[in-house]
């Protein structure tokens, strides 16, 4: 096996020895010097053991000597080992396997880290721009209440960015609370329009009753649906991938057993013992060490890949109503639309908030004006979609996904990656096996707890709580993720609320009587084609339940 190219985008894996120091020395300082005689010298190891800094300042005896209290390594003839020799170099067998499992794992952290933080920039952005657009609806088409529709909009968006993140709200309800915050903005201004303002008091009655009185027909109720849609995939999404990393970062620090921890000594630094300091160990007889090492990380794999497959099929549904990109962008739409609706029925709408409310009361106002910067008049603000830019969403999904796939097996993998790139010797080789051998000729078990049943090279017993906890998230996400994919034979019936007609038709502002618009007589509404503003700054609302400036300008 060779090794693993990284993934589309990713940097080459550093160079190993970097990492690790033993391994540097060996084609390198070593080379050159042939393998001691414990019988002769132990010169070698004393200088390795010395660059490893593993020890005190006596370190390895000059002549080998006998060694009956080593519990490791001993041997019939003289080692070059003492007791505390064999304590250090058990440490540095720990160290160095964790640092080869965090090398071998680099690129695929770096993978899903560098995506998830795009991922969280790019939903970030998009909030923005959806929250410029609606702004940027009421400054050029509802001029007149553009400074009152501020405070709504910064919060219906602060409460997007806070479910998508991952805070337990309901979207629904935000939904609706926008939409009744909207509605007295829409009757004093289009329904009552004029240099009157409605009390404080009957505002709020006029806010209580928009659910009753339905002035916008069943668009909330299909802002509800498509919000709901869009946003819980793309919170999963992140979740998942913020997952991915810390079941990386826990398999890459693992607690070793200490059967694990005296099979890698015997198998990396016992060689030294006898002055064997460039013997590498045999290709098998690594496999089993390190499968017996990882046998319970091995239990990872079916569950990582169910993952990743998962993870794909949810990026693959993410489209249409179920892709934030594109509910988000088309959100002011929809706001026009029932601004639009209320517009038509006013006379309807009037006398059902009489009904409840009573007659309005005139109190002379002068609405401000919408809050705009004059400084740069001759400047406008252009706002490019990222529909229309070949870095959509989508693609850097699909991008991601396809170059995730490529670690599928990782785990299943992750013991012959170690074995084959970092620690054992070539095939056809002289190897350690315990002695320098030309072959290993013992049976190589599989990978898992269960195949690693009889295991001459090290003892593998039960399962590890650690590994049982990231196994147990991984179906929690996975359970999650599968719940979020929406199959491709199904489709969401916009329509099933009973409001009929054609999406086409609700977003052009068609309305009949049973999308209590009745009365209207008015037909097809012409949609309204927003304008540019000139240099808009809007202070954004910043997630975690308080309110920072996001100021954003767009120059043309």
């Amino acid at each position: 096996m060779g090794r693993r190219l990284p993934g589309p985008g990713l940097p080459p894996r550093p160079f190993f020895a970097l990492l690790h120091l033993p391994l540097l020395l060996r084609p390198t300082l070593l080379s050159a010097v042939p393998n001691g005689d414990p019988g002769q010298s132990c010169e070698q190891v004393r200088k390795l053991f010395q660059l490893r800094q593993l020890g005190w300042s006596g370190g390895p005896p000059e002549a080998p000597r006998a060694g009956p209290d080593l519990q490791v390594c001993s041997s019939k003839g003289p080692t070059c080992c003492t007791k505390k020799m064999e304590e250090r170099y058990q440490l540095a067998a720990q160290q160095d396997i964790q640092q080869v499992l965090q090398t071998t794992s680099s690129t695929l952290k770096f993978l899903i880290s560098r995506n998830a933080a795009t991922f969280q920039e790019t939903f970030e952005t998009l909030i923005r721009q959806a929250e410029n657009y609606t702004s940027m609806l009421f400054c050029n088409t509802y001029r007149d209440m553009a400074f009152e529709a501020v405070a709504p909009v910064q919060e219906f968006f602060t409460d997007v960015g806070l479910f998508v993140f991952g805070t337990d709200i309901s979207t629904e309800e935000f939904v609706h609370r926008f939409f009744d915050t909207l509605f007295p903005l829409v009757y004093n201004h289009l329904i009552h329009p004029g240099s009157t303002d409605i009390t404080l008091e009957y505002s709020e009655c006029i806010h209580m009753a928009r659910r009753e009185i339905k002035p916008f027909g069943n668009i909330p109720q299909l802002v509800v649906g498509q919000m709901g849609s869009s946003l819980l995939p793309s919170r999963t999404f992140l979740q998942a991938l913020n997952l991915g990393i810390e079941i990386i970062n826990t398999t890459d620090h693992l607690q070793l057993s200490k059967e694990c921890s005296k099979a890698l000594l015997r198998m990396q630094y016992c060689p030294h013992c006898q002055a064997l300091t460039l013997s590498k160990p045999c290709m098998g007889y690594c496999l089993n060490v390190v499968r017996g090492c990882l046998a319970n990380v091995a239990e990872v794999d079916p569950h990582w890949q169910r993952y990743i497959q998962s993870l794909e099929e949810l990026s693959d549904a993410m489209h249409g109503m179920y892709d934030i990109e594109h509910v988000l962008l088309n959100f002011h739409l929809f706001v026009n639309d029932a601004i639009t609706q209320a517009h038509i029925n006013g006379q309807k709408i009037s006398e059902q908030v009489n009904k409840i409310c009573g007659n309005p009361v005139a109190t002379p106002t002068q609405t401000p004006d919408c809050s705009l910067d004059q400084s740069k008049d001759k400047q406008g603000m252009k706002i490019s979609s990222a529909r229309d830019n070949e870095e959509t969403l989508s693609n850097r999904r699909k991008e991601f996904i396809d170059s995730l796939r490529l670690y599928k097996t990782f785990y299943g993998e992750l013991a012959n990656q170690l074995c084959v790139n970092e620690l054992a010797a070539a095939d056809g080789l002289p190897c350690w096996n315990g002695e320098v051998i030309k072959s290993y000729t013992q049976h190589v078990f599989g990978n898992g707890i269960t195949a690693q049943s009889g295991n001459t090279e090290m003892k593998v017993k039960g399962t590890d709580a650690v590994i049982n906890q990231i196994v147990d998230k991984l179906k929690h996400i996975i359970q999650l993720l599968q719940g979020r994919a929406i199959p491709k034979h199904e489709r969401w019936d916009l329509f099933q609320m009973g409001s009929g007609g054609s999406i086409e038709d609700l977003i052009s502002g068609d309305c009949d009587d049973e999308d209590g618009c009745g009365g209207s007589g008015s037909g097809e509404v012409r949609k309204i084609k927003i304008p540019n503003c000139s240099n808009y700054h809007l202070a954004y609302s910043i997630l975690n339940g308080r309110r920072s400036a996001w100021h954003t300008e767009f120059p043309l």
